[in-house]
């Protein structure tokens, strides 16, 4: 049951810490676990951040395989 959800959330998360480690070169369970220390500590704000981060991670990969299909033709 737990490694279904652990799997369901790596697969369907928008990769912010993901993409925050391997830019700063900072463990990603580093960054995980101040995404949610910090979320107790200032009542959800960092979760507002993470959502607004990957939709804009989100919006910044669909717009470079648009361009891809573009430039391909």
């Amino acid at each position: 049951m737990l490694q279904r959800i652990l799997t369901f959330f790596e697969r369907y998360s928008f990769g912010v810490c993901t993409y925050l480690g391997e830019r700063f070169n900072v463990s990603i369970s580093k960054i995980r676990l101040f995404f949610i220390y910090s979320s107790f500590l200032a009542v959800g704000f960092p979760l507002i951040f993470y959502i607004f981060a990957g939709i804009v991670l989100d919006i910044r990969n669909y717009v470079k395989r648009v361009h891809t299909r573009v430039t391909d033709l």
